[in-house]
C-alpha cells in the first residue's frame, strides 16, 4: 500500500462509518415524516408545503458553521424532503416537455427529484393538467432577463384560477448542440424562439451559415438533432444528456448572467415566511394620472415592488393589465392595508397568490 494509500484509509473509514450515522438519521427521519403525514391525511392537509421546507432550510443554514455552502445545503435538503414527501404520496408535477427542457429542471430544483414528472407540450396544457387534477402543481416560464416576459404565461395567470405558490431562478445556459460536436453537413440550427434571440449574436458572429428555426423548446430541438444530422439544436445541459448530443460550443447565450424565472401554479395558499412576495394583476382606467394613484398606496404604506409590468388587455381599446410584484405577503400588516387601498382604485384588481420569494 502506497503512502497516500495508507493516509487515506483511516479517513475513508471514517466516512463510510459516518455514512451509516447519517443514513440511520435519515430513516429516523423519514418515519417522522410519514407519522406527520398520517396526521395531516386524517385532516385532509396538503403533502407538499413550500412555506414550511423553505423555513427549515432556511434554519439549518443559519446554524451550519461550515463548511458546507449554504446553496449545498438547500440541494441537500430539497432532495431528502422529495424523498420524504413521496413516502406519503408520490407527486405529479407538470412542466413544459419534452423530458430535457429548462422546466423540467425548475421543477426538480424546486420540488427534488422524487416526483412523477409530466411533461407537456404547451403552457396552456401545464395550466390544465393542474386544473384537471391530472398534477398537483405546475412549473412554467413567467419571464427571462434578456427576453422580458412570457407573453402567454401572463395571460394564463390572469383566465386560470390558478395561484402562484412558489418560483425559482435558474441560471440559463445554452450550448450549441449536434449528434457528432462538429457542425459538418448541419445546415439549420433549431431551439425555442426565446432561445434563439437570446443567441443571435453569437450565431450572427460564429455561425451566420445556418439557417435558423424556431420550434416549441429547445428540448424539442435536441430531440429532432437526436435523429438529423443536419440539424443543430440551441439547448442546455439537461437536453444534451437526455438526447445524448455533443457541444459544438459552449455558453453561446449573450448575456453571460442570462437567466429565466419560473413560477409552481396550483391551488395551494403559502402561509406567511417573512420572506414573501406578492403577485398582482391590476388595470386602472383610462385617466390622466390614473397608474400614479394606483401605485400610491403601496409608497403610502412602504411596500416595495419588486417588479412592474405591462400587457394589452386584449380588449381593442388600448387598455392595459399591470402584472405587479411586491414584497411581503399579503397577511403581512402593512401589505394588507395597501392591498384593501388597492382594491378600491383599481378597476381591476387579481391577487394571483403570496408565495415564499427565491432572492
Amino acid at each position: 500500500m502506497s503512502t497516500e494509500e495508507q493516509r487515506l484509509a483511516p479517513i475513508r473509514d471514517k466516512i463510510d462509518t459516518l455514512d451509516l450515522q447519517i443514513l440511520d438519521l435519515l430513516t429516523q427521519r423519514a418515519k417522522a415524516a410519514q407519522e406527520v403525514g398520517h396526521i395531516k391525511g386524517g385532516f385532509s392537509s396538503p403533502v407538499f408545503r413550500p412555506e414550511r421546507e423553505r423555513q427549515v432550510v432556511a434554519r439549518l443554514q443559519e446554524l451550519s458553521k461550515g463548511p458546507l455552502l449554504p446553496d449545498g445545503i438547500a440541494a441537500i435538503w430539497r432532495e431528502v424532503m422529495s424523498a420524504c414527501r413521496a413516502l406519503e404520496a408520490r407527486q405529479t408535477i407538470a412542466y413544459l416537455g419534452p423530458v430535457g427542457t429548462f422546466s423540467e429542471q425548475a421543477a426538480q430544483t424546486y420540488f427534488g427529484h422524487s416526483i412523477a414528472g409530466l411533461p407537456c407540450n404547451s403552457i396552456d396544457e401545464v395550466f390544465k393538467a393542474v386544473e384537471k387534477g391530472a398534477a398537483q402543481f405546475g412549473v412554467v416560464p413567467v419571464e427571462n432577463s434578456s427576453e422580458g416576459a412570457i407573453s402567454r404565461t401572463l395571460d394564463l395567470l390572469l383566465d386560470s384560477s390558478m395561484r402562484i405558490s412558489g418560483e425559482v431562478v435558474l441560471p440559463i445556459r445554452h450550448h450549441l448542440l449536434t449528434k457528432s460536436g462538429s457542425l459538418d453537413g448541419v445546415t439549420t440550427v433549431c431551439a425555442h424562439a426565446q432561445a434563439l434571440a437570446q443567441c443571435q449574436q453569437w450565431l450572427s458572429l460564429h455561425a451566420p451559415q445556418l439557417k435558423r428555426q424556431a420550434v416549441s423548446s429547445n428540448a424539442e430541438a435536441a430531440r429532432m438533432v437526436a435523429s438529423d444530422p443536419t440539424l443543430a439544436a440551441i439547448a442546455g445541459d439537461p437536453a444534451q444528456e437526455a438526447y445524448g448530443l455533443q457541444a459544438v460550443a459552449a455558453e453561446i447565450q449573450d448575456d453571460p448572467h442570462n437567466r429565466t424565472r419560473f413560477v409552481v401554479v396550483g391551488t395551494y395558499e403559502c402561509q406567511p415566511t417573512g420572506k414573501d412576495q406578492t403577485s398582482l394583476v391590476l388595470s386602472v382606467d383610462n385617466q390622466p394620472g390614473a397608474v400614479y394613484r394606483l401605485l400610491e398606496p403601496l409608497a403610502k404604506h412602504g411596500v416595495s415592488m419588486n417588479r412592474f409590468e405591462s400587457r394589452p388587455a386584449r380588449k381593442g381599446t388600448w387598455e392595459y393589465h399591470f402584472y405587479i410584484d411586491v414584497a411581503g405577503h399579503a397577511e403581512d400588516a402593512k401589505v394588507s392595508k395597501a392591498l384593501e387601498e388597492l382594491k378600491t382604485t383599481a378597476a381591476f384588481y387579481k391577487n394571483l397568490g403570496s408565495y415564499p420569494h427565491s432572492a
